[in-house]
């Protein structure tokens, strides 16, 4: 149950707003001063703070805020007061405050505050989590010279507040780069949040970005923040960019070059300090060839472009991150990581890795469980990856005849006479191995996504580009 902390040393105000918020479903927890919030505070920990800026003892508001934030960095703080003059006001946003309400407090001001402060809690938590995920502690793991480039150029964009493009394929770690540029800019202690383009329904893309009034829509029983006002001050993360639609395109582009933004149903413009990332496993450029991207969008994202190997590009770090996520799963299981072969990592360093960082993380975990403490051989490889094999001889003629990788069967005439270009021949093929694969898969996208060793957003997309019709 969401957790609130209200301070303050009228009692009336606390039972008040305590009776306000228990009939909301909150679950409610009171101090006197400031001295005795923030031991409550730190000893269990609230989803949001409500706190009086003029209170005797100890700490005061602006004190006990201080130490708050000192502790509790995550937790927004709303502040309270009937007395507060524009330097208070200054004074307790510069240490972090969230919010003014000003006494007497109106019902609905204090729970329209409640819920954007509570979205501001998740999108912090979301971009902690995430932090975490992506490799630990944030790390990079890699030394061989692909991953230097990659390094060399994170160190010198993320002090500056250029918009960086991120390009890769799937499971290559862009998240992993965006968290590693805001990590490195003057905007490290401020939020970092991810907003996934291709997995929002076309119909709500502006309400999360841009958030929402109350009655905006069928369903709009709430206000809502959106994601620019989360990322206000701090780093805003467009994944997946390239599967924004024409209307959502136009109105991220009005708001990068404007710098502000409008709550659907709302009429006041509400300005934003934003740094733009973008990552997208897409071909930007040829989407914005074939008129499904914006050109001036695609200007305005790609200031500095950063494109990641994929992992079949840097073998040399196969080892390095096997050691790394083994190092992870043991931190997760609290047992003894496995012994690696040399046998073993070479036949990591020859598979293909269609889903790159990814996919190599999933294949450690399941080895590092099913050999704990033990050593992991070429056999026991062979036995969890889908296909081991060296390096395909069809790479050096370029010619890719046939596929039967778990999608069927897929065979393309390649007619050298000019008649086709190389781009439909690759689309025609493209679409013989998806069509196929649905075929195999009754219809299920998921089961489709599998054997096409390819993610259900990326096959999506690919379906839509290639104007194949599906059905779950």
């Amino acid at each position: 149950m969401t957790a609130i902390l209200i301070v303050d040393d009228e009692a009336n105000i606390r039972r008040m707003v305590g009776a306000l918020l228990s009939a909301e479903g909150y679950n409610v927890r009171d101090a006197p001063d400031g001295a005795r919030a923030v031991a409550s505070a730190i000893e269990d920990e609230p989803d949001v703070i409500l706190l009086d800026l003029m209170m005797p003892g100890e700490l005061d508001g602006i004190a006990a805020l201080k130490r708050i934030r000192e502790r509790l960095p995550d937790v927004p703080v709303v502040m309270m007061s009937g007395r507060a003059g524009l330097s208070d006001a200054v004074k307790a946003t510069k240490l972090g405050a969230f919010h003014f309400l000003e006494k007497p407090l109106s019902p609905d001001s204090v729970l329209l505050t409640l819920q954007s402060a509570l979205e501001l809690r998740r999108a912090r938590q979301e971009a902690r989590a995430l932090r975490e995920d992506l490799g630990g502690a944030g790390t990079m793991v890699g030394a061989g010279p692909a991953m230097t480039r990659v390094r060399e150029l994170i160190d010198r964009v993320a002090p500056t507040e250029a918009r960086v493009l991120i390009m890769g394929e799937s499971g290559t770690g862009k998240e992993l780069v965006a968290a590693a540029i805001h990590k490195g800019s003057a905007r490290r202690d401020q939020p970092f949040v991810r907003v996934n383009c291709a997995a929002i329904p076309r119909d709500l893309v502006e309400s999360e970005m841009f958030g929402h009034e109350r009655g905006a829509f069928t369903g709009a029983t709430d206000r809502r923040i959106g994601r620019f006002e989360l990322a206000h001050r701090g780093t805003l993360l467009l994944d997946e960019v390239g599967d924004l639609g024409a209307e959502a395109q136009a109105k991220l582009l009005r708001a990068i070059e404007a710098k502000e933004i409008e709550r659907v149903g709302g009429g006041k413009p509400i300005p934003v300090d934003v740094r733009i990332l973008s990552a997208t496993n897409m071909d930007l450029e040829r989407a914005v060839a074939d008129g499904r991207f914006r050109e001036d969008l695609y200007f305005r994202l790609n200031v500095i472009p950063l494109v990641l190997p994929a992992l079949r590009e840097r073998p040399e770090d196969i080892s390095a991150l096997a050691q790394h996520f083994s190092a992870l799963q043991r931190v997760r299981s609290g047992r003894r990581p496995p012994v690696w072969h040399e046998d073993a990592l070479e036949a990591f360093r020859r598979y293909r890795w269609p889903g790159n960082v990814r996919e190599l993380a999933n294949i450690i975990e399941r080895l590092a469980i099913l050999h704990a403490g033990t050593g992991v051989t070429l056999s026991d490889v062979r036995a969890v990856l889908p296909l081991t094999r060296d390096k395909p001889e069809e790479e050096e003629s370029g010619v890719t005849v046939s596929s039967e990788r778990g999608a069927g069967a897929a065979t393309v005439e390649l007619a050298a006479n000019g008649e086709r270009s190389l781009t439909e021949i690759l689309d025609e093929v493209e679409r013989q191995l998806i069509v196929r694969a649905l075929s195999d898969s009754n219809g299920s996208i998921a089961e489709a996504s599998r054997r096409l060793r390819t993610d259900r957003p990326n096959l999506y997309r690919r379906m839509r580009r290639l104007e194949i019709e599906y059905g779950e």
